[in-house]
């Protein structure tokens, strides 16, 4: 998938690694860029189309589809994170909340727009996952089951959207500096760091890009005794 000229829809693209999608999309050379968030107002960077677009109301989806029919590029970004561990109080509803948006939210987009991306010759979807799609702490522990279903959502993805030419990719990276991870004592890549490899993996073709370190390591070690799950 070449970003040249693209017409790319990045969701929550009003902060974080989104606005960093965003900025990155206009200085490759795309030709059209739909910041999509909550709050379009809340979308200040020039040179993009703000959109209204909360992923887990089936309505705005619907409604964003149809009024990005020249999409030829997808990244499902929009995500939220809520601390504790499984066995905490209420944690059921946090992890409700989280997969809400994190699993069903990429969801809704990529069944709303599956169509447009076919229209205009495949395309590309780009899921921003985690290496807690691998491994699971008490720290993130919502969290991380919902980057597990949306990896499994993604691979799912990647056979059906097949037959119609549209490339998905998955991006795994560990923490990053954003709101998100802004109470956290952990080394953090930048959002621009992410997001370059993430880019480049996509332009080279790639179904799946592990984009630091730590990442790297997770994965290589997932079939080791013991994996690095364990």
């Amino acid at each position: 998938m070449k970003i040249k000229d693209s017409v790319v829809l990045v969701t929550g693209a009003n902060r974080g690694i989104g606005a960093a999608f965003a900025q990155a999309l206009l200085a490759r050379g795309a030709k059209k860029v739909y910041a999509a968030a909550r709050d379009p107002a809340s979308v200040t960077m020039p040179g993009v189309i703000p959109v209204q677009l909360d992923v887990t109301k089936d309505a705005d989806v619907i409604a964003a589809a149809a009024q990005c029919q020249d999409v030829t590029m997808v990244i499902n970004n929009a995500g939220i994170a809520r601390y504790g561990a499984f066995l905490a109080d209420q944690s059921a509803d946090a992890i409700r909340e989280q997969m809400e948006t994190n699993f069903f939210g990429v969801l809704r987009v990529s069944q709303g727009f599956a169509p447009v991306l076919a229209a205009n010759g495949g395309g590309a979807l780009l899921n921003v996952l985690s290496v807690a799609s691998w491994i699971n702490r008490p720290l993130l522990a919502g969290y991380g089951a919902t980057k597990s279903a949306a990896w499994a959502l993604t691979n799912g993805l990647r056979s059906e959207l097949h037959d119609q030419g549209t490339q998905v990719l998955a991006l795994h990276m560990g923490f990053v500096a954003t709101d998100l991870t802004k109470d956290l004592d952990v080394p953090k890549q930048t959002p621009e760091a992410i997001v370059a490899a993430a880019l480049d993996a996509l332009e080279a073709g790639e179904r799946e890009v592990m984009a630091d370190d730590l990442t790297q390591t997770v994965k290589a070690g997932l079939s080791a005794t013991p994996a690095s799950y364990m």
